[in-house]
């Protein structure tokens, strides 16, 4: 791998900073299967010759398409958000109130960046309503990344972009197919809940069916899975069959930048050669 892309959204978790050890632990195939896109991290940084990329999230699907099919359009409208008066607090919350009234695909499209950018630490977070609530991030220049946007438009042509749950994503595999899985991390044992994702958030009976889906699909299929979590009892529990693998990753795990320490992230392989004699 060349030099390293980055994708154009901030986003909670993104796998940048582990391409390089993640793609150590990824299996060769012809296709690339992300039941969890987020901001694509692991998409620009990996030689896969197509790809399936989906989310549960409406907004980042439809972004995506956006980019992949119009990017100039896209970006001269997105661009035009990013100026010195879009840059204030009332600004932020008209365009927040705005992004939330409107269904047009591409004018949330081009809000969803300008939130992204200018909302608090980047966050993608949404009421029981489906209303985008994440408050003004009071940020002196928000970065407008158009050379990113570019370059995930040239990657996306080789990519399918779907709108579905991790379910949907693993019953469209084929044989020569790998499937990376990045679900919301299950809680770390200090913890007593953990920011949810969309909608009803991911609950641990989800990273249970998540678990069993993948090793099934392994065994069964052929088709081996690839799962990052935090590195706890539970999830090592979660993922038993799974050929397992520590590393250790910086995480903010606190509003103050202080707090920055290196946690254990689990990466779990599973593949024909891993057999479970449970299930």
């Amino acid at each position: 791998m060349s030099k390293k892309q980055r994708a154009f959204l901030k986003w909670a978790g993104g796998k940048f900073k582990l391409i390089e050890v993640l793609s150590k632990h990824l299996p060769k195939g012809d296709r690339l299967v992300e039941p969890f896109v987020g901001a694509g991290s692991v998409f620009l940084n990996t030689d896969y010759a197509n790809y399936l990329l989906c989310d549960i999230n409406q907004d980042l699907i439809n972004l995506y398409k956006i980019v992949q099919t119009e990017p100039d359009r896209y970006i001269a409208a997105a661009k035009a958000m990013f100026v010195p008066e879009m840059n204030e607090k009332e600004a932020y919350y008209k365009v927040r109130t705005e992004f939330n009234l409107t269904q047009d695909p591409f004018i949330r499209s081009v809000y969803f960046l300008y939130m992204n950018r200018h909302g608090f630490n980047g966050l993608c977070r949404y009421n029981r309503k489906g209303g985008f609530n994440v408050p003004f991030g009071s940020y002196k220049k928000p970065y407008f990344p158009e050379k990113e946007i570019q370059a995930f438009s040239v990657k996306a042509q080789g990519a399918e972009f779907k709108c579905i749950g991790y379910e949907e994503a693993f019953e469209l595999t084929t044989p020569g197919d790998v499937v990376y899985c990045d679900p919301p991390y299950a809680p770390l044992p200090s913890k007593a809940s953990f920011t949810t994702y969309v909608g009803a958030g991911f609950s641990l009976d989800d990273q249970a069916l998540l678990a069993r889906k993948s090793r099934h699909t392994a065994i069964d299929r052929g088709i081996p899975v690839l799962i990052s979590n935090h590195d706890t009892p539970l999830t090592r529990e979660l993922y038993h069959g799974a050929s397992l693998d520590t590393i250790k990753v910086q995480r903010n795990i606190s509003q103050k930048g202080s707090a920055r320490k290196k946690v254990d992230e689990l990466m779990a392989l599973y593949d024909e050669r891993y057999r479970s004699e449970d299930d």
